[in-house]
């Protein structure tokens, strides 16, 4: 049998899905005409787009769920696979308006999970290309390396070998619950249940203590620590909306640069605090600390090409409350170290290993549990994009922006990809919760510009706190 079980978190991202909550991960990119010759038409990018996937079996795979539910959904080949259900024209001249038009609407999970549009007749004479794929089947780092699968390091491409690729049988009922029942069985956990387990014997569970006190502080720094009420966690529509922002890679460099210690993560996270706080003022809201969820990438070097989840979360606070922005980033810094040093990534995947042997219905309980309001506010991705010249049948590569999908009551995300030398914001919302989610780009540059003026790192602002009636700073 031709298939790939979902691994627990991949299977998460299905659990926690929504009429409202679509749990695409995507990217928006753009493309200047090629410096020869005519622009490639759409029929000749759908064709080259084409031509790609045996690179990327997953991509002509879809779900098949195991009856009853006894164990999580498999990918199987999808025997009547047509590329034009995947790859579409845009309508609009407008990339914003491509770009919330394709987010606004969920995948169809009777296909395989991911769809490409063309806009190949911009305004501004740029090619744009959106695409989005289910979380369940990529993390943003894989979802960048499958968008680069369409690209090359030159601007002519190499021809494309012969496409072979011919869809394996589709399995059956009985055998996808033989299977299921089979993987079930041979799992010694599953028979006496996890959470009886974890009480009777956690090192059979979590393995050496080290291991589960890093599980025991990643647990206690994300739902053991509750999450704050805030504007941006109430009942959320369909709609998305893609604000975005792009800035020189030197300038966040830059800032790090001040204390060799601050890492470019540290500097989003820092971006993202001023920004929001910025935006709570603007509302009339108090600036509180927010809750931040953190996708931290776990792959090896040698694991780079893999598609599924291969990542964890961090959870920390961002400190919207304090008005000076060094302290700002000195405390996110000290944060993020503390994770880091605690070993909580690895004490998160630990617990998510954990739960991979509890039955299937309280697998879902706790994958909704961590996408709730209660874990935190919103989540803050820092996505590192290929740093050489990419060409797609010619055209370079200029910009890309982000989308972190939004789960139920959470109204907002932010994320960062970086390309060459450019940092590109893609700041995802609902925009009939948040209507004005523009001026949050806004805020994020003039935080970014913030902290780039401080000139020396152990300056203090002593100024006052800023109250909710304010100006933002």
């Amino acid at each position: 049998m031709n298939t790939t079980r979902l691994s627990p978190l991949d299977s998460s991202f299905l659990a926690v899905e929504s009429s409202t909550a679509h749990m695409h991960v995507g990217w928006a990119a753009l493309f200047a005409p090629p410096n020869e010759g005519p622009a490639p038409s759409f029929a000749k990018l759908r064709e080259h787009i084409g031509s790609r996937l045996e690179r990327a079996p997953r991509y002509r795979q879809k779900l098949a769920q195991v009856p009853f539910a006894v164990h999580n959904p498999v990918w199987v080949d999808d025997d009547r696979f047509d590329l034009k259900r995947h790859v579409h024209r845009a309508a609009s001249a407008d990339i914003r308006e491509v770009i919330d038009d394709a987010m606004s609407a969920p995948l169809d999970q009777e296909i395989p999970l991911w769809q490409l549009w063309i806009a190949d007749n911009l305004s501004d004479g740029r090619i744009g290309v959106v695409g989005k794929a289910h979380h369940c089947m990529v993390d943003g780092i894989a979802a960048v390396e499958l968008a680069a699968l369409l690209l090359d390091p030159t601007v002519k491409p190499p021809s494309s070998p012969r496409d072979r690729w011919k869809a394996a049988p589709v399995p059956g009922a009985v055998k996808l619950l033989t299977q299921g029942l089979r993987d079930r069985l041979l799992d010694p956990l599953a028979l006496f249940g996890t959470p009886i387990e974890i009480v009777r014997s956690p090192r059979r569970v979590f393995g050496l203590p080290e291991s589960l006190m890093r599980a025991l502080r990643a647990l206690g720094h994300s739902v053991g620590a509750p999450a704050p009420q805030s504007m941006l966690n109430g009942p959320i529509s369909s709609s998305r909306h893609l604000a975005l922002l792009q800035r020189p890679l030197d300038d966040l460099k830059q800032i790090a640069s001040r204390d060799s210690a601050v890492t470019i993560n540290d500097v989003v996270l820092a971006a993202a605090c001023g920004g929001m706080r910025r935006f709570l003022i603007r509302h009339g809201e108090q600036p509180i600390r927010l809750k931040a969820m953190v996708p931290v990438n776990l792959r090896d070097l040698d694991e780079a090409g893999e598609l599924g989840n291969r990542i964890s979360f961090l959870f920390v606070d961002l400190p919207c409350d304090e008005p000076d922005p060094i302290r700002r980033l000195r405390t996110i810094h000290a944060a993020m170290s503390d994770r880091k040093a605690g070993g909580e990534p690895q004490g998160g995947e630990s617990v998510l290993g954990a739960v991979a042997h509890a039955p299937h219905l309280l697998q879902h309980i706790v994958s909704r549990l961590m996408a709730s309001p209660r874990a935190f506010n919103l989540v803050v991705s820092n996505i590192p994009g290929p740093q050489e010249p990419l060409y797609m049948l010619g055209c370079e590569l200029g910009e890309v922006y982000p989308v972190v999908p939004l789960a139920d009551r959470h109204a907002i995300s932010i994320g960062l990809t970086t390309i060459g030398d450019g940092a590109f914001f893609g700041i995802y919302a609902d925009p009939e919760s948040l209507p004005d989610v523009e001026p949050l780009a806004t805020f994020i540059d003039e935080s970014i510009d913030e902290l780039l003026s401080e000139s020396t790192p152990g300056h203090v602002n002593a100024g006052a706190a800023v109250t909710a009636s304010a100006p933002p700073p």
